[in-house]
């Protein structure tokens, strides 16, 4: 099963996406946006900026565990991962996303 983005409607009224592994399992999670328009764009972002392993950036939360950001190549943050609690979680997860990413399909929950 392929990936999956979904968009979601925040309390805050914002518009955020998941992108979801063919497991379901969420792989990486966008900020808020107060369009639509704007958070597929942000979609398309991921589509591109996911194919090129410089975009990827991995950092270590204050507990220890290591995550990674998506960078758009303005140096942007457009997607955060879950937490991971070994480096090679953390690796496995940003070649999750780069193979859902590029053909995933958009179902849109926001409304």
């Amino acid at each position: 099963m392929a990936g999956k983005f979904v968009i979601t409607k925040g309390k805050d009224n914002k518009f955020y996406f998941n992108l979801k592994a063919g497991n379901g399992e969420v792989i990486l999670t966008s900020q808020g946006y107060k369009a639509k328009a704007d958070c597929l764009n942000g979609i398309e972002s991921v589509k591109k900026n996911s194919q090129d392993e410089a975009r990827f950036e991995v950092k270590t939360s204050s507990d220890d565990k290591e995550y990674f950001v998506l960078n758009a190549t303005n140096g942007q943050v457009i997607g955060k991962s879950q937490m991971y609690k070994s480096g090679g979680g953390c690796g496995n997860g940003m070649k999750s996303v780069a193979k859902n990413a590029a053909d995933a399909t958009t179902s849109d929950d926001s409304e």
